[in-house]
């Protein structure tokens, strides 16, 4: 089973031989069987890269992630070919529209509880009694928007009231760049699955190709918040930290679980729930703080 998590962060050429990825810097060679990689992050734009890795890489189902000038997230490989079932998968998740309003209710709930733990770790205790409240509250698809209510009251209590999520602050570069690190861990489980990454069951935005996993990132998003709240992160290590993130253990049925590994089953568990209609018996990520 893939393990590794690569990241390539000064210059140097990564070319393919013999199912090996291989990194060649100067007169230094290293080389990493591809069975044992799942993610690989060219971290900066010094790298040069061969077509025969890319198209391995793209074979293997290797999530492979391209960053800008300066280290954050640009694009990822998106292989074609990615599953035998394709078609069958879209024709699915094209009629997916009315019972995935179920699930999504649940995937709100879900949220709001973990960001109502991440409140009660801080000490917060009105708040966390008040996102408790709205936890018990989500109605069907949503519609009385608890997870808006609940996200104004989450983010003003932990990083003061003048807080927004547009601000070009450190705490926004922190979270977005968690957050990226997430969406591209469900990125690949969705292809890998066959179906589209463009579909969602609540997120329609036309420009947003990751429509389905902006859905399936949110009950998973407070675990990046914990890691800025923590102080686990800062400008030193945000990058390789949240990387290191996805070797972290958590809890998935009551199995104790690399965060990768977890995530490729809760997505498995999520799209057989939405296909039958069926919101009992739900798993999420669990994670302790």
């Amino acid at each position: 089973m893939a393990f590794r998590n690569v990241i390539v962060s000064e210059r140097c050429k990564l070319e393919y031989s013999m199912n090996y990825l291989v990194c060649r810097k100067g007169m230094e060679e290293k080389r990493i069987l591809l069975d044992e990689i799942k993610i690989v992050i060219v971290q900066t734009t010094q790298v040069s890269i061969t077509a025969s890795l890319i198209s391995m890489l793209s074979k293997k189902k290797i999530k492979l992630i391209f960053c800008d000038e300066k280290s954050n997230p640009e694009c990822e490989l998106v292989p074609y070919q990615n599953n035998f079932y394709s078609y069958r998968r879209i024709k699915e998740q094209i009629a997916f529209s009315n019972s995935a309003q179920i699930i999504w209710s649940e995937i709100v709930r879900k949220k709001i509880i973990n960001q109502s733990n991440n409140l009660l770790y801080r000490g917060l205790y009105d708040e966390y009694r008040m996102l408790f409240e709205y936890s018990k509250d989500v109605q069907l698809g949503d519609c009385t928007n608890r997870e808006g209510h609940s996200a104004k009251v989450y983010f003003n209590a932990l990083f003061g009231k003048t807080f927004n999520r547009d601000q070009p602050v450190s705490i926004n570069m922190f979270l977005n760049y968690g957050y990226s690190i997430l969406l591209s861990a469900i990125n690949r489980e969705i292809k890998m699955l066959g179906y589209l990454t463009e579909i969602g069951i609540h997120h329609i935005g036309e420009s947003n190709p990751f429509n389905l996993s902006c859905d399936l990132i949110e009950p998973i998003r407070p675990l990046v918040d914990y890691y800025v709240i923590s102080g686990k992160v800062d400008e030193s290590n945000y990058k390789i930290e949240f990387v290191r993130m996805l070797s972290k253990e958590v809890y998935y049925n009551g199995q104790k679980l690399f965060l990768d590994n977890a995530i490729h089953l809760y997505v498995v568990n999520i799209m057989n729930k939405i296909k039958e209609s069926d919101n009992t018996d739900l798993k999420f990520v669990e994670y302790e703080l």
